[in-house]
């Protein structure tokens, strides 16, 4: 079952249920992957983003609540910081499990044998292929510093 499959389900799930938590989150997913699905058509998209490009979106959209909780919790708005971090546990929950510090190491590694980096001209190649193979699989904010590590090597 693809994610948007999953996402409508749930929906309907949760309006019977009356779990307005998940019903207000999986809305936000649905609306922010319409608005990718729109912005994809003049490219010749008309079926819509794949997974992976709903697991890059989930992921940013993770990010920026991360965000907003540090600036609600520097102004002293617990209760708004929280309504962010509820919304970062249903998203999380249709993220694939994340990859350990070794688990990225070795798919770093893999990458760069893979494109033949040798040097720092080389990340992005490294980068392209790694959200390839691993989208929604690892932070590539955190992996960029391990794929500079490797490449400066």
């Amino acid at each position: 079952m693809s994610i948007r499959a999953k996402l409508t389900d749930d929906m309907k799930t949760a309006m019977r249920a009356k779990n307005e938590k998940v019903l207000h989150t999986v809305r936000l997913v649905l609306a922010a992957i319409k608005d990718k699905d729109i912005a994809a058509r003049p490219s010749g998209n008309t079926g819509g983003i794949d997974d992976a490009a709903i697991l890059s979106l989930m992921n940013n959209m993770i990010k920026s609540r991360k965000d907003s909780i540090a600036l609600y919790q520097q102004g002293n708005r617990p209760e708004l910081a929280q309504k962010e971090q509820d919304e970062i546990d249903v998203i999380a929950s249709y993220m694939p499990q994340q990859m350990g510090e070794a688990e990225v190491a070795a798919a770093v590694k893999a990458a760069i044998a893979e494109t033949g980096a040798a040097s720092m001209k080389d990340m992005g190649k490294v980068i392209a292929k790694l959200k390839e193979s691993h989208a929604g699989k690892m932070d590539f904010g955190a992996v960029s510093a391990v794929v500079k590590q490797h490449l400066s090597a």
